[in-house]
């Protein structure tokens, strides 16, 4: 079994900082990519940025200089940290990740249960 469990979101002013956490734990033989997407009420999930095993990331254009994307692969643990946080910054974030298990032969999607980011005054 494999679970990804997210922590840090939660209420911020504009302009403020926060930094996402996203571990992975279970049966995991290997992590390919890692990401993070967010989805407002209504709308479709939408990818944040995206972090290879060998650390190539990728942002979305409307994160880019704010946001940024981070791994520690000895921790099997994906980072965002959001800076200059907007109120339209305001969602549910979901890690994703791309895992293996010690009873696969290929990864398969992963997600977090999605944690709360507000960004208001």
């Amino acid at each position: 079994q494999v679970q990804l469990v997210e922590s840090g979101g939660g209420l911020v002013q504009p302009g403020g900082s926060l930094r996402l956490s996203c571990a992975a734990s279970g049966s995991i033989f290997s992590i390919g990519n890692m990401g993070w997407y967010r989805q407002a009420p209504g709308k479709e999930r939408e990818l944040v940025a995206f972090i290879t095993l060998g650390g190539s990331t990728n942002h979305a254009d409307s994160v880019k200089d704010r946001f940024t994307i981070s791994r520690d692969n000895t921790k099997n643990t994906v980072y965002l940290q959001m800076n200059s946080l907007k109120p339209e910054d305001t969602v549910v974030y979901y890690c994703n990740a791309v895992i293996r298990r010690w009873s696969q032969s290929t990864g398969s999607d992963y997600w977090g249960q999605g944690t709360q980011v507000t960004v208001s005054s």
